[in-house]
This record gives structure tokens, C-alpha cells and sequence, in this order.
């Protein structure tokens, strides 16, 4: 049974509840995301009750695409909950740049909580980082440097695992680094691939305590459920690859991830 493979079927069997505080414009579908793939979601946005989900849950997935400075606090609380019970924490840093706000409340997030996946487009893990990028809404516009370097050096700043995801996928916890190949460019043209892809992290790091490997794991499902999607017959644009794409994570076997899994470890 290959590693992919073997965390895919342990989300399945072992069915972790990932609490997610998350964008409002996708949690529907970051909810769907995560039960398609075999996790429990769970959306606890309150700060009276925060905490309080962390409690019963395996992971704490925060997505600041619509956030709130209440929303925040929020956060900050749930994270702090999840550090104590000692399950991972996944911050999807949707914007940050874009915006003073986001920028901001990314950087408190992460000077608050111990964050144990930091999860970006390559503009937002650069700001993040301190490189030179430049952000339009949501959308990574530029960066100026090597990503892997970028990617590494944040890593080991914030002691964390940094996910830059994208055309390829780069994953690294600064002890080792991963390049993810797999997807297909119609994923692109779906709003919310981005933020579900971080609930596929969080169901996959609720599993598997090497964060760069469930993070890894993770994106090779995800990206081989895109490329299986865009190649089914009835698909003939985002309307129907999005119903195409969830039915390919449902019936992911090891046969399909061992033929088609694109990933390899550079250092």
C-alpha cells in the first residue's frame, strides 16, 4: 500500500472531525469537501463556542477570507484550545496582502497560536515570508524569488509546515520539501478549490502526525480527483467538472493514486 494511499485510507476508516472557522463564500463547499473525502466537518464560528468544538475535534482548519476582527478573536481562541489538546492547526491565508486587515490578522494568528500548517497561493506565503509579491483580491499576481527558498525559509521561521499551492504544489517543513504535480488547470476556474484544498489538508494532518507528508498526501488526492474529473465525458466546463470532481474523490482507490500520483522529494 504506497504512503498516499495509506493516509487517504486511514481519513476514511478513522473519520477525524476537522472544525473548521472558514471563508463564508466557500464553507459549503469546504464542508462537502471534507466528508467527501471520509472526515466529519464541523463550522463553529462563535467565540462562545469556539473552543469549546476544539474539544471533541482532530484538527482546527482557520481561513481568513472573510474575516471580522470578532472573527479573529475567534480564531485566536479555537487555536489557542487546539495547541493545548495538541491537534494540528491549519491556517489557509486567503488574501493576506491584499489588504492591511488580512495581512495583519494572519500575522497575529500566527504570533498568538502555534500554527502547524500554513497554507497559501505563492503571493500570500511571500508577504507571509517578507519576500516581495504583490495580491489582487484573492489571486497570486507575482513573486519575486525562488518559492521553494520561500517556502523553506518561512518554514523554518515559524516552525511550521508551508504550503504554496498552485500549477505545482511545494511543501516543506525546512527538514524536507516536496513538489506536488498533480491537478489540472479547470480546478483553477472553480471559486473555493483553494480553500477546500486546506480542509483536505486538515483532514489529512488529523491522521498523520508528519505534517509534510499529510499536507503532500493530501494535495496528490486532490489534484489526481481534478485530473480524473476534467476527463470524465459529461464534463464540459466549471458547472459540471464541480459535480465530476467530487464524485472522482468519492471513488479514489489505491490503483487510481499509484498510477497517476506526481510528487516527488527534493531534499
Amino acid at each position: 500500500m504506497s504512503e498516499i494511499y495509506n493516509i487517504l485510507n486511514k481519513v476514511r476508516s478513522e473519520k477525524p472531525l476537522v472544525h473548521h472557522i472558514t471563508n463564508w463564500v466557500t464553507i459549503y463547499d469546504c464542508a462537502n469537501i471534507t466528508r467527501t473525502f471520509g472526515a466529519l466537518p464541523v463550522m463553529a464560528h462563535a467565540i462562545e463556542e469556539s473552543a469549546d468544538m476544539v474539544a471533541i475535534a482532530s484538527a482546527l482548519v482557520l481561513n481568513i477570507g472573510t474575516l471580522t476582527p470578532e472573527l479573529i478573536k475567534s480564531m485566536i481562541k479555537a487555536g489557542k484550545a487546539a495547541n493545548e489538546k495538541n491537534i494540528p492547526v491549519v491556517m489557509d491565508a486567503v488574501g493576506a496582502g491584499a489588504t492591511k486587515l488580512r495581512t495583519e490578522s494572519a500575522n497575529e494568528i500566527l504570533e498568538y497560536i502555534k500554527v502547524d500548517i500554513i497554507k497559501g497561493n505563492s503571493s500570500e506565503i511571500g508577504i507571509l515570508a517578507g519576500a516581495d509579491a504583490e495580491v489582487k483580491g484573492v489571486e497570486a499576481m507575482g513573486l519575486e524569488g525562488d518559492p521553494v527558498e520561500i517556502t523553506k525559509n518561512l518554514a523554518k521561521s515559524k516552525n511550521a509546515t508551508v504550503v504554496i499551492t498552485g500549477k505545482q504544489d511545494i511543501v516543506s517543513d525546512n527538514n524536507k520539501t516536496f513538489l506536488v504535480n498533480n491537478g489540472h488547470a479547470m480546478m483553477g476556474s472553480v471559486v473555493g478549490t483553494g480553500c477546500m484544498s486546506a480542509s483536505v489538508i486538515g483532514s489529512f494532518a488529523a491522521v498523520e502526525k508528519d505534517y509534510a507528508l499529510a499536507s503532500t498526501a493530501a494535495l496528490v488526492c486532490f489534484g489526481i480527483a481534478g485530473e480524473l474529473a476534467a476527463n470524465t465525458e459529461s464534463v464540459y466546463g466549471p458547472g459540471t467538472f464541480k459535480e465530476a470532481f467530487y464524485d472522482s474523490v468519492y471513488n479514489l482507490d489505491q490503483d487510481k493514486i499509484d498510477k497517476m500520483e506526481k510528487y516527488k522529494l527534493i531534499n
